[in-house]
């Protein structure tokens, strides 16, 4: 049993925990949307996704942070997923994020969309 994120207690006032899949999931989560910089003994952890927040948004973004994710989640989350497909989309003031993945240890696939 993992640790559940955001942290919170369960009903029975413990430490809420998750199963893998859905912790894949928020470690892809806090991969995407932390700033680097941000974590002290990991200055280069994140995408900076936030960043993009007050960014122009284009095609030309697009394609950018598409490789700024996929490089990200290769060397921090290279050894837990392999992913299959990933897409980045600017669509008026949005950048949406497709992923689709595969648990290494299950070969479970699994496809998440985030949006910014």
């Amino acid at each position: 049993m993992n640790i559940d994120f955001p942290f919170h207690f369960d009903e029975r006032g413990r430490t809420a925990g998750t199963a893998d899949a859905d912790h894949v999931r928020d470690m892809i989560e806090q991969l995407l949307f932390t700033r680097p910089g941000e974590r002290v003994n990991r200055p280069d952890f994140g995408c900076g996704l936030l960043q993009m927040v007050f960014a122009p948004n284009s095609p030309e973004i697009a394609a950018a942070v598409q490789l700024t994710v996929q490089a990200a989640l290769d060397r921090w989350l290279g050894d837990v997923v392999e992913v299959r497909q990933l897409e980045v989309d600017a669509v008026d003031s949005k950048l949406t994020i497709d992923l689709t993945y595969a648990l290494r240890r299950t070969g479970e696939e699994q496809t998440q969309t985030f949006t910014v």
